[in-house]
């Protein structure tokens, strides 16, 4: 299976997925705008987030950082987090479980 041949949706105003579902989790790959801009919120999921090109500021828990490629991250359930696109960007996320809101 190709990426790029999944389907992409616009989740959020800039931010398009592509997203693979297990029983268990799911991995999201997104392309994000410049300057786009994710609301403060929290979900049950565990998450992790890599930084595949650009650069993504990303607040957790109250504690703002810049990723920029090679970057990975851990958001554990329940903490608030935000970001924001300070370039185009593009984003690898893996949830557990399964994002059904994404399905």
């Amino acid at each position: 299976m190709n990426i790029a041949d999944l389907e992409q949706r616009e989740i959020i105003k800039g931010f398009k997925g592509r997203f693979i579902h297990t029983e268990s989790f799911t991995i999201a790959f997104w392309e994000i705008d410049a300057g786009s801009e994710l609301p403060l919120h929290s979900h049950f999921h565990e998450q992790t987030t890599q930084v595949t090109e650009g650069k993504f500021e990303m607040t957790i828990n109250e504690e703002t950082n810049v990723f920029t490629p090679g970057t990975i991250l851990s958001i554990p359930s329940d903490i608030e987090h935000k970001g924001r696109a300070l370039t185009n960007c593009k984003i690898t996320d893996i949830f557990s479980p399964v994002r059904e809101d994404y399905k």
